[in-house]
């Protein structure tokens, strides 16, 4: 059975308690321990830093050349704090509620609580880091709202927040390898996991320059890295992220959690056609000054600027008024999707509508701004004038990199956006210290399950990144590893280190022997045109059991036809992408599996049977109040374990952002 492992208590008292109370290593016995940390986002970043700062010796894995290269630097809008600067409620307890409520009831109680009261640590590490998050006038913080709350709670750096704190995550972890506590190895991609006495001891890695695989022995293994929505081939992901890592984890031994639970985006540059690798994403941030609408006349070919404001349809505002345009990501996507189903989309595609920034240039910006200046009764094009250059300090560089990918100007016309592939809520299940059902083996950030339920709230990912790095692992790690002391580092000579690299070996030589006439883009493609058809923002049981017959098809098709051109001993992109798809193609059937097997709508999990008269989620608590914990059990077969959700201090009602 899975043991949560949540402390006893009360919810507020719980991780004060278990601080108190854990296990400790002494400064001398930490230099003796070997911890391997696979990414370097900023999960992996911070873990690495603050445990090669304690005193351990670290190993740090990334696959692109630098760890400055992690997918982490793509976040755009901010992170979450309950630091209540703007004085207006926020709190620890709401920021906890706004979590749970935005993930649908599907999320842990305790470990969501402990995310909220850490996140007031962050904010302060990484000022003194030197991150530079916006200020107001007199020099305080500044936040910003985000979907799915009714305070400000959201720091930001303009649009590159993301980047900002990647970057400080990275210069504290550069400072543990000058001082010698973290060994980095950039171009290396984890292979599998290396298992000792039913404990995780190590990894294989392949060295992406030479093709050569390699062994690496730690005390403890910790996974970061990042989620799985390349599955669905066309997302906001970078291109090389992937699930192998967690994969190759859950294939020996641990659990994975909720795979179904994706999150779909929806401020994201429309589909333009069958050339795109990857989609654009537009800043959640944006909708906090951006209203969406489409035209209230079905199949309306006019230009946005044609069309009069009394002929618009603000539809978030009309359908959710106490939220307006700032409802969550899954409510949000899905009232794009129905609008645009229903006739009323915008753009060449149809499928795409408006993000308009005219109103707040003028009455939010515009205004605010004449008033400085002293400016009595000023005219339009003075206040959209003046509001442009407030806009251009918040969002600016999103508003280029909107009008160099669609060339449009964002600051004359609206914003075509449509809801695309984001984020993955679910991942390798996790108990309380974040370890996995595999002794030894721990997993954080987005690639675990633990934080966000079936819907993560915009600017959460962040926040729950770097709370497992900085403040969570240091206490959880260390409580295993006071066990660990007596172990002697075991050489990669041993039998279980080159049993795992000869698995690994086989399975690539097996991989580079096919030679058949397909391209390993052909294979992503088609299954990611299956999940997305089939698994992505609407599911019905007809259509999951096609896409599991599918993928079972397109993976047979994929082991006997692939082409993988070049070597193994040598630098071979095609040859990792190949490893990964195979992965993504197995992967891809859970995720069906466990859609089709909750037949319930919540959150980014929308079965179409299960809705409520007005087209809302519609959860069966009585039925599906756990976390769906897969094990696998043999070749593409899985057994269903369930961790109940009980919740001592949240009601589960139906949400209700109206």
């Amino acid at each position: 059975m899975l043991d949560s492992k949540i402390p006893a208590g009360k919810l507020e008292d719980k991780w004060t308690e278990y601080k108190g109370h854990c296990k400790l290593v002494n400064p001398a016995n930490k230099r003796k321990l070997e911890v391997i940390v696979i990414g370097t986002g900023l999960a992996g970043a911070s873990a690495a830093a603050a445990l090669g700062e304690q005193g351990y010796q670290v190993k740090a894995f990334c696959f692109q050349d630098s760890p400055r290269r992690a997918h982490s630097i793509a976040a755009q809008g901010g992170i979450n704090a309950a630091k209540n600067y703007q004085n207006d409620g926020d709190s620890i307890f709401r920021l906890f509620y706004d979590t749970i409520k935005g993930g649908d009831y599907r999320a842990r109680e305790a470990n969501v609580h402990r995310l909220a009261e850490v996140s007031v640590n962050i904010i302060d590490q990484c000022v003194a880091q030197g991150v530079p998050f916006a200020r107001e006038y007199g020099g305080l913080l500044n936040n910003r709202s985000f979907g799915g709350v009714q305070v400000k709670r959201t720091f930001y750096a303009a649009g590159q927040t993301g980047q900002q704190l990647l970057i400080g995550a990275y210069q504290a972890l550069e400072r543990q390898v000058a001082l010698g506590n973290v060994k980095m190895y950039n171009r290396h991609e984890m292979q599998d996991v290396v298992m000792i006495d039913g404990k995780a001891r190590g990894i294989i890695a392949r060295n992406l320059i030479n093709g050569q695989l390699e062994r690496f022995f730690g005390h403890a293994v910790l996974l970061a890295s990042g989620g799985y929505g390349n599955v669905f081939y066309l997302s906001t992901n970078a291109m090389g992220s992937n699930v192998t890592a967690a994969w190759r984890a859950h294939k020996k031994g641990a659990h994975f959690a909720n795979p179904c639970f994706t999150q779909i985006h929806p401020t994201c540059i429309p589909v333009s056609g069958d050339h795109q690798s990857k989609l654009t994403l537009m800043s959640e941030s944006l909708r906090n000054d951006g209203r969406i609408w489409v035209p209230k006349k079905e199949n309306d070919t006019r230009k946005a600027n044609e069309i009069p404001e009394d002929e618009r349809d603000y539809y978030l505002e009309r359908r959710y008024p106490a939220f307006g345009n700032l409802v969550p990501r899954d409510v949000a996507s899905r009232a794009a999707k129905e609008r645009c189903d229903a006739g009323f989309g915008v753009g060449t595609t149809r499928q795409a509508v408006y993000l308009d920034f005219k109103y707040n240039l003028i009455n939010k910006y515009g205004k605010a701004e004449a008033n400085k200046h002293g400016i009595q009764n000023p005219d339009t094009e003075t206040l959209i004038r003046l509001g442009k250059e407030v806009v251009k300090e918040e969002y600016g560089n999103l508003f280029d990199m909107y009008e160099k990918i669609t060339g449009e100007n964002p600051y004359e016309v609206p914003m075509r956006i449509y809801p695309a592939v984001h984020y993955t809520m679910g991942g390798l299940w996790v108990d309380y210290d974040l370890m996995t059902s595999v002794k030894g083996l721990f997993c954080l950030g987005e690639a675990n399950f633990s934080d966000h339920g079936a819907n993560r709230l915009g600017a959460s990912a962040l926040m729950q990144g770097l709370a497992d790095g900085y403040f969570v692992i240091p206490y959880t790690l260390g409580n295993y590893l006071a066990d660990e002391i007596g172990v002697k580092p075991i050489p990669t000579t041993d039998r279980s280190f080159v049993d795992a690299e000869t698995k690994v070996n086989e399975r690539i030589n097996r991989l580079m022997s096919i030679q058949g006439t397909q391209t390993v883009e052909s294979f992503h493609k088609r299954l990611g045109k299956i999940m997305w058809e089939k698994c992505g923002m609407a599911r019905n049981e007809q259509g999951l059991k096609e896409a599991i017959e599918e993928i079972k098809a397109l993976r047979e098709d994929f082991w006997k036809n692939v082409r993988i051109p070049g070597g193994i001993h040598e630098m071979n992109p095609e040859l990792d992408k190949a490893s990964r798809v195979a992965d993504f193609l197995e992967l891809g059937e859970l995720m069906c599996r466990d859609a089709l097997e909750r037949n319930e709508s919540c959150g980014g999990h929308f079965r179409e049977e299960s809705q409520t008269p007005d087209g809302e989620a519609l959860r069966h608590d009585d039925q599906y109040m756990y976390v769906s914990a897969w094990k696998l059990n043999g070749e593409n077969s899985w057994e269903l374990e369930k961790e109940p959700l009980n919740y001592e201090v949240i009601k589960p009602t139906q949400r209700n952002y109206k």
